[in-house]
């Protein structure tokens, strides 16, 4: 019975064991995972058509640990760009918008310009990489945020019901990825773009006296 017994603990030490190193296993992975992502948009940032062997240099290990983690470059992107996404969200996500429209229209803005400066050179590489589709999908949580403010300063007479807010919004991505491109292109500072981005479109939204209405969900 001795025996018996001390097999047992033996047995349940050893299986304990073993659930620790597994659990070792799975934090260096996602540390790992974690390092691809950030060195992913480093690289990037530094070369737009960085090589998986360029982003496992960056990210200081080799290219078997990269692919193990992402089979082909295309899905690194789109991790890459989920995690940019996913950070961007808790940023957005504690931005005010309630109150004047057009008040919370320009933080929501200023906030936004931020990230889409940060994630300018990995979107550029995403947009080589995956369908316009997949784009738009990852991007329909922040791009709801922006719908409802529109929506509200619409039905609140701030923002002009003659163009639909599916134009509104449209407006709002070319204006900010034009005045990303002059950033890169060294014609803009990027501190000044956001006052850049408002000047355009906080008046084209304006009401006016003169706009027609059409149907909100338009």
């Amino acid at each position: 019975m001795t025996v018996k017994k001390t097999t047992s603990r033996g047995t349940t030490t050893g299986a304990s064991g073993g659930g620790g190193r597994a659990a070792n296993q799975r934090a260096d992975a996602q540390r790992n995972r974690a390092r691809i992502l950030v060195a992913t948009a480093t690289a990037i940032r530094k070369n737009p058509d960085a090589s998986v062997g360029d982003i496992a240099a960056e990210a200081g290990m080799g290219r078997v640990t990269v692919y193990g983690h992402f089979p082909t470059r295309a899905e690194l992107i789109e991790a890459a760009l989920v995690d940019s996404l996913e950070r961007g969200e808790d940023v957005l996500s504690g931005v005010p918008l309630d109150g004047d429209p057009g008040e919370a229209f320009r933080r929501l803005v200023a906030s936004s310009w931020v990230l889409v400066d940060q994630s300018r050179a990995l979107l550029a590489a995403a947009l080589k990489e995956l369908p316009a589709a997949r784009i738009r999908e990852l991007h329909e949580k922040a791009e709801g945020r922006m719908r409802a403010l529109l929506l509200r300063g619409q039905r609140e007479g701030v923002f002009r019901v003659d163009l639909p807010v599916s134009w509104l919004l449209t407006t709002t991505h070319v204006v900010m990825n034009g005045a990303a491109e002059e950033v890169r292109a060294g014609r803009l500072d990027a501190d000044d773009a956001p006052w850049f981005i408002e000047a355009i479109l906080l008046p084209a939204f304006a009401a006016t006296t003169s706009t027609t209405t059409i149907g909100e969900g338009a």
